[in-house]
C-alpha cells in the first residue's frame, strides 16, 4: 500500500505526530501544552516526533482549545443602557473567538453582605469574572473573588488596584481636555454635572475638570456644579437647577451622555437653542450621543473594545501554570475628543 504523497505547503497534522509516536492525539495535545501529567519516555518520544515531523502548533486552535468550556462571568448594575448595550458588544465579540462561555448577572441593590455572599458562591463555578463599575468599586465582591484566587478584570474603574487587572481610560486628563475644549470657545461659567459618588472614576473627571479651570486662571463657582448619577433623570434635575440661576452657565459639562442629552432637553423646553445659547458636552460617546439633537460633543471611551481587551486578559491569566505568579495589568486605553454640534462660543449679552 502506498503512503499518501504530503502536497507541498500542507501543513503536518497532530494526528501525524500521535501516528507517528505511537500515542494519542491527546497525549501530544498534553505535551504540547506543558501538562506535567505525561511519563518523561514518552515525553521524549512525543517530541522526538515533532522534530522529525518539524511540527508547529496551530496558535489559533490551541487558544480555542484552552479557551472551550471555560465560563467567564459579566457581573453588572449600571443605571445606562447605552453603556451597558456597548459593554455587552464587546464582551460577547471577545468570548465569540475564543468558545469561552458569557455568564451574565445584575447586582442591583444589593448590600455588601449579600454582595460577599454572592462573590463567594459565584467563585465557585466560574474562571474568570469581569467587573464593570460600580461593582469594580466594591472591596466586599473583590476580596472574595481575590482570597478565592479567581482572576477578575474591572473595566473603567477610576484606578488601577494592585491585586486585579484594570482596563481604563484616564479620566482625569479626558476631562480637563473636554473643560479646555470649552475653555477655547470662551466660555467661563461653566455649569459641571458630576457623576456618581460611588464611583472613583466620577471624582478623577471633576478633578481633570477643577484642573482645566485653575490653568486658566479661573476659580470653580461651587453653585454651577451639581451631583449627578450617571442617570437621564439626575441629569434632568441638575440641568433644572444651573438653567434656573439668576446667571445661568453658557455651557454644561455633564459627566456621562445620558445627563448631557437630558441637559438638552432642559434647554430645548425652556425655548434655548444649543449650542447658540447653550453648550453642552458629555462623556463616553455611546449611542445617544448621536441619536439626540444636536448631536453630543463628547468623550469617547472605548467601552465595546474595552470590554473585549478585558476577556482577553482573562483568558490569559486562566491558562497560567499552577504555582506561576499571576500577572495583573494596568491597561490603559487611548480616549478621544470627539466634536459635534452641541458646542459654540458663548452668546454675548
Amino acid at each position: 500500500m502506498e503512503k499518501p504523497v504530503r502536497r507541498k505547503g500542507d501543513a503536518v497534522t497532530i494526528h501525524e505526530v500521535a501516528r507517528r509516536a505511537g500515542v494519542s492525539p491527546m497525549t501530544v495535545s498534553r505535551v504540547i501544552n506543558g501538562n506535567s501529567n505525561v511519563r518523561d519516555t514518552t515525553r521524549e518520544t512525543v517530541m522526538r516526533a515533532v522534530r522529525e515531523l518539524n511540527y508547529t502548533p496551530n496558535p489559533a486552535a490551541r487558544s480555542l482549545a484552552a479557551a472551550q468550556g471555560t465560563r467567564i462571568a459579566l457581573i453588572y448594575t449600571n443605571p445606562s443602557g447605552a453603556y451597558l448595550s456597548e459593554l455587552l458588544v464587546g464582551a460577547l465579540a471577545g468570548v465569540s473567538r475564543t468558545a469561552a462561555q458569557l455568564v451574565l448577572d445584575t447586582w442591583d441593590n444589593v448590600s455588601p453582605a449579600a454582595e460577599r455572599a454572592a462573590a463567594r458562591k459565584l467563585a465557585k463555578s466560574v474562571a474568570g469574572v469581569i467587573l464593570p463599575p460600580p461593582l469594580c468599586e466594591s472591596k466586599a465582591i473583590l476580596s472574595e473573588l481575590v482570597a478565592a484566587k479567581v482572576p477578575v478584570v474591572a473595566i473603567a474603574s477610576g484606578r488601577f488596584q494592585a491585586n486585579i487587572s484594570c482596563v481604563r481610560i484616564d479620566d482625569f486628563r479626558a476631562s480637563r481636555e473636554m473643560t479646555e475644549h470649552l475653555l477655547g470657545f470662551g466660555h467661563t461659567r461653566i455649569g459641571y454635572i458630576k457623576g456618581n459618588p460611588n464611583q472613583t472614576a466620577s471624582a478623577l473627571r471633576y478633578e481633570g475638570f477643577q484642573a482645566a479651570l485653575a490653568e486658566a486662571g479661573l476659580a470653580v463657582d461651587t453653585s454651577l456644579v451639581q451631583q449627578g448619577y450617571f442617570t437621564y433623570r439626575s441629569g434632568l434635575e441638575a440641568a433644572e437647577k444651573l438653567l434656573n440661576r439668576k446667571r445661568p452657565p453658557t455651557a454644561i459639562f455633564a459627566s456621562n451622555d445620558d445627563m448631557a442629552a437630558a441637559a438638552i432637553s432642559v434647554a430645548h423646553r425652556r425655548g434655548l437653542e444649543v449650542p447658540r445659547d447653550l453648550s453642552v458636552v458629555g462623556f463616553d460617546d455611546t449611542p445617544i450621543a448621536t441619536t439626540v439633537w444636536p448631536e453630543l460633543t463628547t468623550v469617547r471611551q472605548p467601552i465595546a473594545s474595552m470590554a473585549e481587551s478585558s476577556i482577553e486578559l482573562l483568558l490569559r491569566s486562566i491558562r497560567q501554570r499552577p504555582g506561576e505568579t499571576r500577572i495583573v495589568v494596568d491597561h490603559v486605553v487611548a480616549h478621544e475628543l470627539v466634536k459635534r454640534d452641541s458646542v459654540a462660543p458663548p452668546r454675548k449679552s
